[in-house]
């Protein structure tokens, strides 16, 4: 039977592995990514694509055991806890290897004006004493903590335009998908004279821009702060993963 690498992904990380193995792996070997399909105009990708879940831990467990899959890379954003917890119990039950692809945070000065929090909710509070026009950089999940402010407004940045209307007060959507210029940033900062930025604290280089600009304009940053490394093998670095799939294969 052939063999299957199933990688988990919608990243930019994912991405990029999916098109560094495509050349390297063998012939008898299938490369899956699956996508979330949140988002219109999905990447093109060698190898297999599909989209829209998996329909939670069981339904991964079926997929993984009905598919053969020899290994599973979660290639996630920092953030999907949901099916970084399936991909876990799915593969430990079913004994496959799985290896975490790992977004490196951001370093930030500790001299610096940010701090991180918990949570949304605790994001929201957190503004409340000081900032008037906030960039808010989380997506769309999660806003509603900050739909309480009736005096302040918010630069939202999304990937695409949302269906519906946002549950804040006052704010004003542009759209972008990563990666995002450091000098354009910095001139959206500028330009709505915003006070203050909330940001998962996702990482990477692509998003970097924005806290990089942040910190050069000594505004405030809100992080979110990550959900906790779960266990089993994990690296930062795309070669450190190729070198692990090829080896287990």
């Amino acid at each position: 039977m052939n063999k299957r690498v199933l990688i988990l992904g919608g990243t930019g990380e994912a991405a990029k592995l999916a098109r560094r193995l495509d050349p390297e792996i063998p012939e008898s070997v299938e490369v899956i990514t699956s996508l979330a399909g949140r988002t219109k105009n999905p990447p093109d990708l060698p190898g297999r694509v599909i989209s829209g879940g998996f329909g939670g831990t069981q339904g991964l467990k079926t997929f993984i055991e009905q598919e053969g899959i020899t290994l599973v890379i979660d290639a996630t954003h920092p953030f999907a806890e949901t099916i970084s917890d399936s991909a876990n119990v799915a593969c430990t039950v079913t004994d496959t290897p799985r290896m975490t692809l790992a977004r490196p945070e951001w370093r930030l000065p500790p001299d610096g004006k940010w701090l991180e929090v918990d949570d949304m909710a605790a994001a929201s509070e957190a503004i409340r004493a000081f900032a008037k026009r906030t960039f808010l950089t989380i997506g769309t999940r999660g806003l509603d903590a900050f739909s309480d402010h009736d005096e302040m407004w918010f630069l939202v940045r999304l990937i695409e335009e949302p269906d519906n209307p946002l549950p804040l007060k006052d704010y004003l959507i542009i759209t972008g998908r990563p990666p995002h210029d450091l000098e354009a940033e910095r001139q959206l900062i500028t330009d709505y004279n915003i006070d203050c930025l909330v940001s998962k604290h996702a990482g990477g280089a692509a998003t970097e821009g924005k806290i990089r600009a942040a910190l050069a304009a000594q505004i405030p940053i809100v992080l979110i702060r990550r959900p906790p490394r779960l266990p089993g093998h994990w690296t930062e670095s795309l070669e450190d993963c190729v070198e692990w799939i090829m080896k287990q294969l």
